[in-house]
């Protein structure tokens, strides 16, 4: 019997994790990409322990790696999105803020996802329909909560759309201070941790996220257990709205709206 997506996903992810964390602490090879971006020694190893698993149990599927790009030719409109280590640079000083991130996009929906914590054990995962934690052998539903106030805010550039908005210049508003806390962890786990209710949202700005290596699991796991997501210009993604706002509630996500809004109009 064939290993169904939504497991394959689970089993892939925790794969590179263990990778990523025999790694943790040890002198690692840089190599480096644009600009000042850079891949070690665990992002490389990791994306072939992930994609091994996936090939192996799904040939005909085509693969998108961030380290190896594009392999497979298959035709049945299926595509594994891989990072295998999100928060290279937090790795690589010894920071344990780190993501493991697989999403599987079927035609133009991804509905299967995981990410996975290599330092604390867990999962985040969904199979479409709905969001949980995996520990050990036990499960638990995902349920986001504002409750915290704390929003996760990205400060990592590049700014595509920094005419309109920056995450920046949010921080400074008097409406973000008088209502939330922020938090920079500088890794796509702050998003699943959205979906699990350890942050009230999370913000950024970039193009086409839906599909991205990056941000696929997380958006796949916030949507399934409940959250509001949109663009940052409160478009849904895939309508073609830019950035990410992902919060927890309607509450949160139009407050966060209107402060983008906000920086807007002051700039004109």
């Amino acid at each position: 019997m064939s290993i169904r997506d939504h497991a394959l996903a689970i089993e892939a992810a925790e794969a590179g994790a263990t990778v990523v964390r025999s790694h943790y602490g040890s002198s690692l090879t840089r190599f480096m990409k644009i600009g000042d971006d850079f891949a070690t020694t665990a992002d490389v190893e990791a994306e072939k322990a992930i994609l091994d698993i996936l090939r192996a149990a799904r040939p005909d599927d085509v693969m998108l790696g961030e380290e190896s790009g594009r392999t497979g030719s298959g035709e049945n409109g299926r595509m594994w999105l891989v990072d295998p280590l999100c928060g290279t640079l937090n790795y690589a000083v010894r920071s344990m803020l780190t993501s493991v991130n697989v999403a599987l996009r079927s035609g133009t929906h991804v509905d299967v996802a995981a990410s996975a914590d290599p330092f604390t054990s867990e999962v985040f995962w969904t199979d479409g329909t709905a969001a949980y934690v995996r520990r050990g052998d036990t499960d638990e539903r995902l349920a986001p909560s504002a409750e915290s106030r704390l929003v996760d805010v990205n400060l990592d550039p590049p700014f595509p759309n920094k005419d309109v908005f920056l995450a920046a210049r949010m921080l400074a508003d008097d409406g973000f201070i008088e209502q939330f806390r922020p938090r920079v962890v500088s890794t796509t786990l702050a998003v699943a941790w959205v979906a699990a209710g350890r942050r009230a949202a999370y913000v950024t700005d970039g193009h086409r996220l839906r599909d991205s290596v990056h941000f696929a699991a997380g958006i796949t796991l916030c949507q399934a257990a409940g959250c509001v997501v949109t663009g940052i210009d409160g478009r849904p993604l895939d309508a073609g709205g830019d950035g990410l706002v992902v919060a927890a509630d309607e509450r949160t996500h139009a407050a966060l709206l209107t402060l983008i809004r906000n920086q807007h109009v002051r700039r004109q």
